[in-house]
């Protein structure tokens, strides 16, 4: 009988195999279809507005402030503003 991998495992190869997908996209066309094809339109819409949370806080934009031009919670930014690191290897945020 064959074992299984860890859930653990499995998932990091399935991450692994994601980012790879994603960084062999060589067109913002193509990226918009392959993030299309593997997202529901709530989850890229979502993604979008996380990116804009990035993009508002790394200008200094108050948290109520992009709550309230983003439609969005303060519970959403704060999550937001927890995952946003200004140092890490974020590209253009605009």
């Amino acid at each position: 009988m064959a074992t299984r991998a860890p859930e653990s495992t499995r998932d990091e190869e399935y991450r692994e195999a994601l980012v790879r997908y994603l960084l062999a996209v060589d067109s913002p066309a193509d990226m918009d279809s392959a993030l299309d094809s593997l997202l529901t339109p709530s989850e890229y819409q979502e993604i979008g507005k996380r990116l804009q949370i990035f993009k508002l806080l790394s200008e200094g934009v108050a948290h109520r402030r992009i709550a309230e031009t983003l439609g969005v919670g303060i519970a959403t930014v704060s999550r937001g503003a927890r995952a946003f690191n200004p140092h890490s290897t974020h590209k253009d945020l605009s």
